[in-house]
């Protein structure tokens, strides 16, 4: 039976995940069209990768910011905001043309993601009864703007231009308002004083998941199929894209159920190897074979890492803690491309996506074995 505790926060974290599935569109169909149409938008394709990089760069210093408003105002504001942004975001791309103008709505952005990113990590291990299995349904729930946006933005911009669509997408952003109203309203602790510590295991993982399956292996996918497609090349990337996001309507819930019924570090640790293998599998040339397989694994991984970091860390960090991670993960994922279009002309992709492999390896290892903090685990509850 449900208690209404349990209840209250499957519901939170269902509002919280769908305030950042509407918003997220506002964000991932300029992904898919900024490169293809940059000329339309005034910009060079250097310039575009920059500002699609932007995003993630402003985070790394800008989470701190965020979770200062977000533990002073709660979840109700924080998301209403975001999302309010998102949508002038997208609103802003129907008319800015060139790299300045674009800029600062990339930056905006990325402040408003990281509020709703924390948000939904924050709601989903409110409760430590259920924390894996509320965080892999919160991603699957996430994952639905984004699928559904876009192969529908390929589909309109290849008949009417890349600029009506994100009007569109403006529109649709409006129901993340509505789920946003209906989050608590209430205050967490406040941040601690701010002190250098040396980047645990989880970090490392977060830094070097970000590098290789946000940096390495998105660009090396790209950099590696360009002469694949040729026609309908809007449609088939749009397609490609959405399909990932597929993936994470269907198999992060999983991934949260295998966390709750084994443990989330030991899921973690092996699905981590597994993505390895298939990193030197990739690297190795049999591209899509492996590519599909690490699409299934990294779905499989993004519920896992709230509710471990929920469990190593005294709740009344927890908020904090959160943010750490993302920033670490921004970090990598914000090397990644850069490292990427350096390396992968000059060397071999074997090599590169080895060693990549390796790295991430030794930091799944040391992750399964950093113990618990004794102050979160007094408040896991057993189902």
């Amino acid at each position: 039976m449900t208690t209404p505790d349990l209840r209250r926060a499957d519901l939170d974290s269902r509002h919280a995940a769908m305030s950042l599935s509407a918003a997220l569109p506002c964000d991932i169909v300029l992904y898919l069209l900024l490169p293809m149409y940059a000329e339309q938008f005034n910009v060079t394709l250097a310039q575009a990768g920059i500002l699609l990089a932007a995003n993630r760069l402003v985070r790394i210093a800008g989470y701190r910011w965020v979770a200062r408003f977000y533990s002073a105002r709660g979840d109700r504001p924080t998301c209403f905001y975001a999302v309010c942004a998102a949508i002038v975001c997208a609103l802003g791309y129907t008319v800015a043309s060139g790299f300045w103008a674009l800029l600062p709505l990339r930056l905006l952005w990325g402040m408003a993601f990281a509020g709703l990113n924390l948000s939904t990590q924050a709601m989903s291990t409110a409760n430590p009864v259920g924390a894996a299995r509320r965080s892999g349904r919160s991603r699957g729930v996430i994952a639905v703007g984004p699928m559904l946006w876009l192969p529908l933005a390929a589909l309109l911009a290849a008949h009417y231009g890349p600029r009506p669509v994100f009007a569109l997408v403006a529109l649709t952003a409006v129901l993340g308002l509505l789920a946003a109203r209906r989050l608590p309203q209430h205050a967490y602790p406040p941040q601690p004083a701010r002190r250098w510590k040396m980047p645990n295991a989880l970090d490392w993982w977060s830094f070097l998941e970000g590098l290789t399956l946000d940096g390495l292996f998105i660009v090396g996918l790209s950099y590696m199929s360009k002469q694949s497609f040729s026609e309908h090349a809007e449609l088939i990337a749009g397609v490609l894209m959405a399909l990932r996001y597929f993936g994470e309507i269907v198999l992060s819930p999983l991934g949260g159920w295998l966390a709750e019924r084994f443990g989330a570090v030991k899921v973690l640790v092996t699905l981590s190897l597994a993505t390895c293998v298939a990193l030197v599998g990739f690297g190795g040339g049999a591209l899509w074979l492996f590519a599909g397989l690490i699409v299934i694994l990294r779905a499989l991984q993004l519920p896992l890492l709230p509710p471990i970091v929920a469990a190593r860390t005294p709740p009344a960090e927890r908020v904090h803690a959160l943010a750490g991670r993302a920033i670490w993960r921004d970090i990598g994922a914000g090397m990644g491309p850069m490292l990427a279009g350096l390396l992968l002309p000059v060397m071999s992709s074997l090599w590169l996506y080895s060693v990549a492999a390796a790295a991430l390896a030794v930091a799944a290892a040391a992750c399964g074995r950093e113990p618990v903090h004794p102050a979160a685990a007094q408040a896991v509850v057993k189902q």
